[in-house]
């Protein structure tokens, strides 16, 4: 049984990619999302920013990661991110090291795969974080809403999480730390709800506020996506592509900026 790893599958966002798990085997995150396809966050896992593990990984993570990259030498991205938040673990970047030495000395039948983070930005505020986080060539940065009442629906955070003023600051400055050659990418899934007593993101207010967002972040590229496998909470369901590209317009014309490129799948 592998434990650190999982796929490769079709990524929508990544192309053929590799998920690397540098948490326990269980879910351990600061947010308890409506929409996760991993399902709800346990309270006692549901945990602060400040929350840290010590996980360094153990000779097998070298020897499954080697077993699995050469047999696919087309790999698009090495993805680090499931079962939560990774940058909660200290030893983040011992888990990056190995796979940048793994990968450097194989072959590959195009370029070198992405080593790619998801994040839902809810660390990034610590200066340590951003600078663990930057050292990745694809930043994956959560941002879903930009008022803090969708903050509260959508994300469900932990009561210590910062507020999302605080969030959309630390994804600027990660902007302006990392090196130029990576790339810092806003993921937001939006989603409608069956439940009238539940508000989802797909707002026109909430739209309008990430918009701005983006457009104070300056992103490498946006992504806007929605559910595509069974989410948390059974309310949950996918906005449609007439409303995703509606949303990508509306971006476009806010944020006025060619450089950002706004893609929805």
């Amino acid at each position: 049984m592998r434990q650190y790893t999982y796929g490769p599958f079709q990524s929508r966002r990544l192309g053929l990619s590799l998920g690397i798990n540098v948490l326990p085997n269980y879910k351990l995150c600061t947010f308890d999302c409506v929409y996760c396809e991993i399902g709800i966050t346990d309270k006692s896992n549901l945990v602060s920013p400040d929350f840290r593990i010590d996980l360094p990984p153990t000779p097998r993570f070298r020897k499954e990661l080697i077993s699995i990259l050469i047999q696919v030498p087309h790999l698009k991205s090495i993805t680090f991110g499931y079962n939560g938040e990774p940058t909660l673990n200290e030893k983040l970047l011992d888990f990056l090291k190995i796979a940048v030495e793994v990968r450097d000395k194989l072959e590959w039948t195009g370029q070198k795969p992405l080593l790619t983070l998801f994040t839902n930005s809810s660390t990034l505020y610590v200066k340590e974080i951003r600078e663990r986080v930057k050292q990745f060539e694809f930043i994956l940065a959560k941002l879903d809403v930009a008022t803090d009442e969708d903050f509260k629906r959508t994300n469900r955070p932990n009561d210590k999480s910062p507020n999302i003023e605080t969030i959309i600051d630390s994804l600027v400055k990660l902007r302006e730390e990392k090196p130029k050659q990576h790339k810092l990418v806003i993921q937001s899934l939006i989603y409608n709800s069956y439940e009238e007593e539940h508000i989802p993101n797909n707002n026109n207010s909430n739209i309008d506020k990430l918009a701005y967002a983006i457009k104070k972040i300056k992103p490498d590229l946006v992504q806007i996506y929605t559910t595509a496998r069974i989410p948390a909470e059974y309310f949950v369901y996918s906005i449609d592509d007439s409303r995703r590209r509606g949303i990508v317009k509306m971006i476009e014309e806010l944020v006025q900026n060619e450089n950002i490129k706004i893609n929805f799948y």
